[in-house]
Parts: structure tokens; C-alpha cells; sequence
């Protein structure tokens, strides 16, 4: 196995596609507010403005992978010795030798320098806001050890995608881009929920906390349920309260069918689809409602309400 092919596999990189598509919507959001505040389309937009913002999406694409990259290499350092003791995770790269412990925190160090240094390249409050966002994703890590919260602090994790993009462009919040990354929150803590469903004997033994392990599985499937129902009010409230069309209500159906069905195949007492719950539901979840929002961002004929 090559060198990037085992770093790729250490940070689960395919899970990328959770937050990008998030990402990518608070991008757009803040070029439409940026470049057409009032406007109602995009015929305006000139040759060095698409470079300009080519550029600067590069920017924010390279900071989700290095913040991401960072947060899950150290959450495989710190997890080591438990992951070496658990059969479901004893394949992993470190536990197996295939990657050293040195070289994962070395690997951590590198992608959170380079997440600052791309944060310097993009405005000032973002590189400001650089170690605070670092300081959350790899916090994340420490929660298992002490609270059975920690599937929310994964998800605020994830949940800065759609206000640093926003922020990239904009330099300034809004109340859009934040009802999103509340969509995130719940979202993803709903979803790491139910992936914690695999572990739960081997996290009371080792006397780690999760959702699951505390409440059991019934009682952590609900939670789950509670968080996605919230999550579908935050998309649902955005497309009111931001005057989107027709194009995002297709996406919201979308969004709120993957989360029905994913409810639907995991069950307390039968986890044999958990990973197609976590990984192809979510993934087609994010992926495609992303889509029908930005084709509403481009095709929208009136203005948004972003503020």
C-alpha cells in the first residue's frame, strides 16, 4: 500500500462527503450575498471574479481536508489502545502497525499548520478564528473519555463547514449560513449515534462513553430520531425564512427521506445495516440536497434572505 493511500485510509477521506456538500452551499451563499445584494440573478458576474472566487473556493476546499484530515488522524492517535483492544477496529492502520503513532501525530501537526496557513490566505477573521476551529475538532476526541455528549461535539465540528465557507467569502455572519450549521449539528450527532451502536458492550468495558452505551440501544435510537427531526426543521425553517424555491423543497424531500429511511433499516436488535445507514443514506443525503441548493442559488429569480 502506497504512502497516500495509507494516510487516505487513516483519515477515512471518503468521509469527506458529510461536510463539503455543506460547505459548498455556505460558499455560494456568500457570493450571492457578496456579489448581488438586491440582484435577482448572475449575468453580472465577470471573468476575474469567477478566477477570484475559483481561487478562494480552492482555499476552503483545502482547509475542509486539512481540518478534517487533522481532527481524524489524531482521533485515530488517541485512540489507539483502544481501537488495538476492539475487535471492529483492530484492522485499523495504527493498532496494525501500518501507520506509527509518531507518524499520525506528525501527520496531525503538518495538516493543522496547513489549515492555519490556508486561513492566512483567505481573510482575517478566518485566520483568527483558526485555532478555535481547530481547538473544537480536536477536542472532539477527548469527549468519549467523559461525556456521552460527544456525538453533538462531533457535530459542532462538522457544523463550522457552512459558516467558514460563508465566512471565507463574506468576512461577516449571518443568520442563513447558521441555521445550516444547526442542521449540521444535529445531523451528524443523530448519525454517529447510530454508527455507536456497534460498540456499545465494548465502550462499557472499557468504560467509554457514547449515547448508546449509557441509555442502551432503544433509548439511543430515539435520540437519534429526536436530533433528525431536528435537523430537518433547521433545513426546513432555512428554505422559509431564506425565500428559497421550488429547487431546495425538492432537496429538503431528499434530505428528510434519507433520514427517514436510514431509521427504518437499523433497528436495536439489528444493526447488519448500520454502515448502509452511515455511509450511503447520509452520503446521498448531503450530496444531493447540496445539489438542488445551489441549482436554486443559480436558478432563483428573487432575492434571498441571507441576513
Amino acid at each position: 500500500m502506497s504512502s497516500v493511500k495509507k494516510y487516505l485510509s487513516l483519515v477515512k477521506f471518503s468521509h469527506t462527503i458529510f461536510a463539503m456538500p455543506f460547505a459548498i452551499i455556505g460558499f455560494f451563499l456568500g457570493v450571492y450575498r457578496y456579489e448581488f445584494p438586491g440582484s435577482t440573478g448572475w449575468h453580472t458576474f465577470v471573468g476575474s471574479a469567477i478566477l477570484n472566487y475559483f481561487k478562494l473556493f480552492m482555499l476552503v476546499v483545502l482547509c475542509m481536508i486539512f481540518a478534517r484530515s487533522a481532527a481524524m488522524a489524531f482521533n485515530r492517535f488517541l485512540d489507539r489502545n483502544f481501537d488495538a483492544k476492539n475487535p471492529r477496529t483492530a484492522i485499523r492502520e495504527i493498532p496494525t502497525g501500518i501507520i506509527s503513532k509518531e507518524s499520525a501525530l506528525r501527520f496531525v501537526i503538518i495538516n493543522c499548520l496547513l489549515f492555519i496557513a490556508a486561513t492566512y490566505f483567505i481573510n482575517r477573521i478566518c485566520f483568527l478564528l483558526a485555532p478555535v476551529a481547530l481547538f473544537v475538532i480536536l477536542f472532539y476526541s477527548y469527549t468519549k473519555r467523559f461525556t456521552p455528549l460527544c456525538h453533538l461535539v462531533l457535530g459542532i465540528g462538522l457544523s463550522l463547514a457552512p459558516i467558514g465557507a460563508y465566512l471565507a467569502v463574506t468576512g461577516a455572519f449571518a443568520f442563513l449560513p447558521i441555521l445550516f450549521s444547526f442542521a449540521v449539528i444535529f445531523w451528524v450527532s443523530g448519525f454517529d449515534i447510530i454508527y455507536a451502536l456497534q460498540d456499545v458492550e465494548f465502550d462499557q468495558s472499557q468504560k467509554l462513553y457514547s449515547m448508546p452505551a449509557w441509555l442502551g440501544k432503544a433509548k439511543a435510537l430515539k435520540v437519534s430520531e429526536i436530533l433528525h427531526v431536528l435537523s430537518a426543521s433547521c433545513v426546513v425553517f432555512a428554505g422559509v425564512y431564506g425565500h428559497f424555491g421550488w429547487w431546495y423543497w425538492i432537496g429538503i424531500a431528499v434530505f428528510t427521506g434519507m433520514l427517514i429511511y436510514q431509521h427504518s433499516i437499523v433497528k436495536a436488535n439489528d444493526l447488519s445495516k448500520v454502515n448502509i445507514a452511515f455511509m450511503t443514506a447520509n452520503g446521498i443525503a448531503s450530496v444531493v440536497f447540496s445539489v438542488f441548493v445551489l441549482l436554486d442559488i443559480f436558478l432563483h429569480n428573487h432575492p434571498y434572505n441571507i441576513f
